[in-house]
């Protein structure tokens, strides 16, 4: 596909954005300071309508500088306010934003009554245009991305303290404060870049999206900034490529809708974090925990008998916790495929196996409710349902440090011996 100077120009200009916006991004939403991208890209537009007042040009040097002036200055107001009086920094970054957009939209009308204001252009500053970048503005935008990646690569390991404990930062004697700034100029770099593109509405979700996203999929944050930077990269091509071939299709929020499509499906289907993920894993820990408690019933119903060669009726196991026979079933047959449960029509019986599971179940259970009474002094009749949770959590060494604190007891505190170990063999 062939593509235009213009379509070229926005290619380049949202990948730069997406890259930039990915990286600086991750700091942002690791340091929980989502809204202040928001915040600074509001009170740019003043800025841009303050730097055209002054020099009658729609030139992008002149607006970049006034946009840039105008996030600094709302940067350091947010930053004066949190420090000088009792405002907690939210409050402060919900001011900022509405006052300086306030602000903004009274020049930007104001500019609009002028003989020239209609053929400003500045309204595009408010939902992005990318079609009106020209090789001056791709030109700026290198420059600045040029200076935030190096800034980014040279104080990386510093603004890794300051994104996870800047207080132990400040305990090494790094200067956090101005660390603090650092990130935030570039911050405002990052947004100044973006205004043109994809606006002052839109900017924030350059900056968090493909972040929320990249960190879905890991726990590093050299692999999250460059799969952050990445993601953004990946949804400004899709974005320009996108409002090229679609005619009257904008590119700032298609870039948006993309990289949110992104993060919908790494919400979704990220191995460790995502939602399908871990309803699978609930639902694999709630079949273990039914299959657990069924035999802890085997055994406490052989214990009631005196034998434990004895089969247990359908219905009294379904009565001893509410179960329906199809619950029931499910619970049964894996312990019947894995050898652990023997079934007999509608009744079942542990098997060697199943009786050294069982013992082992019923032995956490009964060491954690005498834990429970002897070093915490609960009443005897207050620990069965914590021991119920717990039994299903403990590991064989925290078993072996439990009989070891308690002097290797017999009984739990209802006078029920604890089994032994044995070994399923």
């Amino acid at each position: 596909m062939e593509l235009s100077l213009t379509a070229r120009n926005v290619l380049l200009g949202a990948t730069m954005l997406g890259a930039l916006g990915g990286m600086l991004g991750s700091f942002a939403l690791l340091r929980r300071q989502s809204l202040l991208g928001d915040a600074l890209a509001h009170a740019a537009l003043p800025g841009v309508c303050l730097a055209f007042l002054l020099t009658g040009s729609k030139s992008p040097l002149p607006l970049f500088v006034g946009a840039l002036a105008a996030g600094l200055a709302g940067s350091l107001l947010i930053f004066a306010t949190v420090r000088w009086s009792r405002i907690k920094e939210d409050s402060a970054i919900g001011i900022v934003l509405s006052v300086f957009f306030g602000f903004g939209i009274v020049l930007l009308t104001y500019i609009q009554k002028l003989p020239t204001g209609n053929q400003s252009g500045l309204d595009k500053y408010l939902f992005g245009q990318a079609a009106t970048l020209v090789k001056e503005d791709l030109q700026v935008m290198a420059i600045l991305g040029t200076v935030v990646v190096a800034a980014v690569a040279l104080f990386y390991k510093e603004l890794k303290v300051l994104s996870f404990d800047p207080g132990f930062g400040a305990s090494l004697g790094l200067p956090m404060k101005r660390l603090e700034i650092l990130l935030t100029l570039l911050l405002v770099v990052v947004v100044v870049v973006g205004l043109q593109t994809v606006g002052v509405v839109l900017i924030v979700a350059t900056l968090i999206t493909p972040a929320a996203a990249a960190r879905q999929w890991t726990d590093r944050l050299g692999a999250m900034v460059l799969l952050s930077a990445g993601i953004g990269a990946v949804a400004g091509v899709i974005g320009s490529l996108a409002s090229a071939t679609v005619p009257r299709l904008p590119t700032g929020p298609v870039i948006v809708v993309v990289s949110s499509g992104v993060l919908i499906v790494s919400l979704l289907f990220a191995p460790r974090r995502g939602l399908l993920w871990a309803l699978l894993r609930e639902r694999r820990v709630a079949g273990r925990i039914r299959r657990e408690n069924l035999l802890k019933d085997l055994y406490r119903a052989g214990e009631r008998q005196g034998s434990f060669a004895a089969f247990v009726s359908w219905p009294q196991l379904m009565g001893t916790r509410g179960q329906t026979s199809r619950e029931l079933s499910q619970s049964a047959r894996p312990l019947e495929r894995s050898g652990l449960l023997e079934r007999e029509g509608d009744a079942l019986r542990l098997t060697r196996a199943g009786l050294a599971e069982a013992e082992s179940i019923v032995r956490k259970h009964r060491l954690w409710e005498l834990y429970l009474t002897r070093r915490l002094e609960l009443p005897s009749d207050h620990v069965h349902r914590d021991a119920e949770a717990m039994e299903h959590a403990l590991t064989d060494e925290a078993v072996k440090r439990l009989e070891e604190l308690l002097g290797f007891p017999a009984t739990d505190p209802h006078g029920r011996p604890i089994p032994a170990r044995r070994s399923a063999a």
